[in-house]
């Protein structure tokens, strides 16, 4: 399940995606349109730009934009940046792997075959989805 943390991120680089014709959107408008707490949110766009997907500007007409295409971000990189894996398990992660502590041999373990079909999966999906495709 994703965080707010992670919802509220795809939610305002969806916002931003869509807007990105428009120049810097305020993150008060970002907020109120998405329904995230400003102060929340204002936490999450510093992130996004330390790692490089918004940038922003200052004064009367200042705000967010995205500096990235929307096309080239997909949402497997946002989900994992802001929560490390898209895996169930730790054990089927290739960014977040950790042994399982409940298994006495995971190539034979039929759950981690299991939920590693399902990251497989899932991390295709995400990965070939892009914030132009939700904008």
């Amino acid at each position: 399940m994703l965080s707010k943390k992670t919802r509220y991120a795809l939610l305002a680089l969806i916002k931003l995606a869509g807007e990105s014709n428009s120049g810097p959107i305020p993150i008060s408008l970002i907020a109120e349109s998405e329904k995230i707490p400003q102060r929340f949110l204002e936490g999450i766009l510093l992130e996004l730009k330390k790692n490089g997907y918004v940038e922003s500007t200052r004064g009367k007409t200042g705000g967010y934009y995205l500096s990235k295409n929307p096309a080239a971000v997909t949402i497997l990189e946002i989900i994992t940046l802001m929560e490390g894996s898209v895996g169930l398990l730790a054990c089927v992660s290739e960014s977040a792997y950790k042994p399982c502590e409940f298994c006495k041999d995971e190539r034979a373990c039929k759950l981690k075959k299991t939920f590693r079909h399902i990251y497989e999966n899932t991390s295709a999906i995400l990965g070939y989805t892009t914030l132009q495709d939700l904008a």
